[in-house]
């Protein structure tokens, strides 16, 4: 595994990731969410991608997408792992997204390139990264109550939001993913998050990726 062409080409793709607001419709008709997770002790990476209608928040399609797994898992160098699964989901969509959610880091990376940044640019739709853990960066203490903020900051530069979206729970981290700014990036989440820790884009597609009830009572009701 070449890490240095990987790190190279990482830099390269950061370089055109748009950071401003750069909507095709605003607001947007469709918002998706995707979820990456690895079936048959990594050997198989399945991607989920949901559509949900906005404002209502309903789920319209869902999509998953299982492919062989073509690289170990290297820190600070997942986007490339799970890439390929997601653009096979992607593929599958009837419906085109407006904006775009993706569980995993947009540009809060070393290196500027999470997976939200990386497959974004690719498909080219205005793209938020909504990650679970910190993987670069600092921030100062956030108050208990939700909706409570902090910038987080690595090498002098804002690259996230980190967000208590309900109590009791850990914080999110929002970052700009592509063609959306730090601050609107925030301000969706914000606008798609109904009661619990994760926005419903991605809180849809975690549920169609792992077969959670909340899906299979959709399922049962169509």
């Amino acid at each position: 595994m070449d890490l240095a062409a990987l790190r190279a080409e990482q830099l390269q793709r950061a370089a055109d990731v748009v950071r401003q607001d750069d909507f095709d419709v605003l607001p947007p008709r469709f918002i998706a969410g995707a979820d990456v997770g690895f079936e048959q002790e990594g050997a198989i990476t399945r991607a989920a991608l949901v559509v949900l209608e906005y404002p209502s928040l309903q789920l319209v399609e869902h999509r998953i997408a299982r492919v062989a797994t073509t690289m170990p898992y290297i820190p600070g160098f997942l986007s490339f792992r799970e890439v390929p699964a997601l653009l096979a989901a992607w593929q599958q969509l009837t419906s085109q997204p407006d904006l775009l959610f993706v569980d995993g880091h947009g540009i809060a990376h070393p290196r500027r390139l999470g997976v939200a940044a990386h497959f974004g640019s690719l498909v080219d739709v205005p793209t938020i990264g909504v990650a679970k853990k910190r993987l670069c960066g600092r921030f100062g203490e956030l108050d208990a109550e939700p909706g409570s903020r902090q910038p987080l900051m690595d090498k002098g530069e804002q690259i996230g939001w980190v967000w208590r979206s309900k109590a009791r729970c850990n914080p999110l981290f929002v970052s700009t993913g592509h063609r959306v700014s730090m601050d609107s990036a925030l301000h969706w989440v914000e606008r798609c998050t109904a009661g619990y820790r994760l926005p419903e884009p991605t809180r849809w597609a975690d549920a169609v990726a792992s077969g959670r009830p909340a899906f299979l009572r959709w399922q049962n009701a169509c």
